[in-house]
């Protein structure tokens, strides 16, 4: 079963995405924005990182934290956002690898069929 880490920062939004993705055969360790976001990949032994954070930069500082660690450079990553066109320059700008988004608003299934992608 693939274990997921999801950093939202509304925790309603955090449940119900948490229940979607569980139905669908997903271990899902859910948070609220967390700069110790690596330590956290580690410690729940996460196969991929959902972030769905109400601000893109907030996704983006998380997702570059992550991208800076020697042992995450490709780990999987789903980025939500309200503002796709920005996010999908930044990571264009990037080269990001291994990295999907999904522009609000969006269904767990969608998340669900992203993270499949990912991981293979």
């Amino acid at each position: 079963m693939p274990r997921i880490l999801l950093i939202d920062d509304t925790p309603e939004i955090a449940e119900l995405l948490m229940f979607a993705l569980r139905d669908r055969g997903f271990e899902v360790f859910a948070t609220g924005y967390s700069p110790s976001v690596n330590e956290l990949i580690l410690d729940q032994h996460a196969d991929a990182l959902v972030l769905d954070c109400s601000a893109y930069d907030m996704s983006e500082s998380l997702f570059d934290a992550v991208r800076d660690h020697p042992a995450h450079a490709e780990f999987p990553v789903i980025i939500i956002s309200d503002t796709p066109e920005e996010a999908d320059a930044s990571l264009r700008s990037r080269q990001a690898q291994r990295v999907l988004l999904i522009p609000k608003p969006f269904t767990g299934a969608q998340v669900a069929r992203a993270l499949a992608e990912l991981l293979g």
